[in-house]
């Protein structure tokens, strides 16, 4: 996830208090999917689809400065994240074999909206949005909680493992383009700890041995979606997707490596078999 110092700008551990309200978030969402249910579990989703649209919108080309994002005065914006929030409600509350469709809407509501350059990476970016909340309500409901919570815990244990192993030994940049801050010490640390996590459950009896290999894959795509973002925030020209968490940045910094995730868990599901996790 992103980097920056919220209380120090310098020093190593500059960012530390920003990783901690990353893993709050990432612990919040963990809860909402832990103890809701039923109509509150999506529209907990909803509610995150639609703040996370209207962070795409403002860095894929409106016509606001994106580094003065803020709540009110971006009506456009506003209105899609609406329309995203309507759309994912719809999707998943829905009992029609076409509801899935719903998902599409704020895709082709906002197309004509964006800057030209940035149409193509409006559409990936709010696919994988609004997939991504959706199949966090399907992992929740046809795994159950152990695979949810499997799932964040690889999450978190990459980018705890990332970041102190990352500041501790230092070396070179993974991606010095897109992340300066990121090293292969740390990124490879995340994998170590992911592999570690599917080993203790593995051993456990908490799931089967393919977490081993699942485990550190999730990882990854974990953190190329961290990567995925940090591109996009470059390209629009901003530090954070919003200021929505005051003074660590908006909802897209700390999702970034959970859209990431998702969207690796579901290709491995469509090529193995789900779940892996008891």
């Amino acid at each position: 996830m992103s980097g920056g110092g919220a209380i120090r700008t310098g020093g190593r551990w500059g960012d530390l208090s920003r990783r901690v309200a990353s893993t709050l978030v990432l612990l919040a969402i963990g809860v909402l999917l832990a103890v809701a249910q039923g109509l509150w579990l999506r529209l907990g989703m909803a509610v995150i689809s639609a703040i996370t649209f209207w962070e795409l919108a403002a860095m894929t080309g409106w016509k606001y400065p994106a580094r003065h994002v803020t709540l009110f005065g971006r009506s456009r914006a506003v209105a899609l994240a609406a329309i995203a929030g309507v759309s994912q409600a719809v999707a998943l509350t829905s009992f029609e074999s076409w509801a899935w469709l719903a998902l599409l809407v704020p895709i082709v509501a906002g197309l004509p909206g964006a800057a030209k350059r940035d149409r193509l990476t409006y559409a990936i970016f709010g696919v994988a949005i609004m997939l991504v909340a959706y199949e966090l309500v399907v992992f929740r409901e046809s795994f159950g909680l152990n695979f949810v919570l499997w799932l964040m815990g690889v999450i978190i244990i990459s980018d705890t493992a990332g970041y102190f192993f990352g500041r501790i030994l230092g070396g070179p940049k993974f991606w010095p383009a897109l992340s300066p801050k990121k090293t292969w010490s740390g990124t490879i640390a995340g994998w170590i700890g992911a592999c570690i996590l599917g080993i203790v459950l593995w051993l456990s009896g908490q799931g089967n041995m393919t977490l081993v290999w699942i485990s550190p894959l999730v990882c990854f795509a974990g953190q190329m979606g961290d990567i995925a973002e940090s591109w996009l925030k470059r390209r629009a020209g901003v530090k954070d997707s919003s200021n929505l968490i005051p003074g660590h940045g908006g909802f897209m910094d700390r999702f970034d490596a959970v859209t990431g995730a998702v969207l690796a868990t579901m290709l491995i599901g469509f090529l193995t078999s789900l779940p892996v996790v008891n």
